[in-house]
């Protein structure tokens, strides 16, 4: 009988696939994102998904408005840019998600297994559309 993922191990599934779907997602018909803090182009395999709140928040760790296209430089080596990243999602989303990361959150392994598929079919149907 084949044991049970961890939970760690579905959380990495999880945060795998929703990075591959917001840099698809904003990928241009070229496969070209925008960094959201300096402005540069990359394909959307070369930049990472960015999150304005740390991921350490469950509560916004995977939710799309937080997270965007960012250049590894801007990403890891400038600690996110976090102000440029507040200038760009405006001040109401930015304290929204504020708000919203004082939140205590626990998904259950099964939500999280759900939202993971949910994922793969949403990148699945953008894969297509570069093909």
């Amino acid at each position: 009988m084949p044991r049970k993922p961890s939970r760690k191990t579905i959380v990495k599934k999880l945060d795998t696939i929703f990075s591959k779907y917001v840099r698809l997602k904003d990928a241009d018909f070229k496969g070209n994102c925008i960094c959201v803090t300096c402005g540069r182009s990359y394909y959307w395999k070369e930049i990472q998904a960015g999150h304005f709140i740390s991921r350490k928040h469950y509560s916004t760790r995977w939710d799309e408005r937080n997270v965007k296209p960012q250049c590894y430089s801007c990403n890891v080596m400038r600690y996110g840019e976090q102000y440029k990243y507040s200038k760009y999602l405006g001040t109401e989303l930015s304290e929204d998600l504020l708000s919203l990361s004082y939140k205590i959150v626990k998904f259950s392994n099964p939500e999280l297994i759900e939202m993971t598929l949910t994922y793969n079919k949403l990148v699945q149907e953008l894969e297509m559309s570069y093909i």
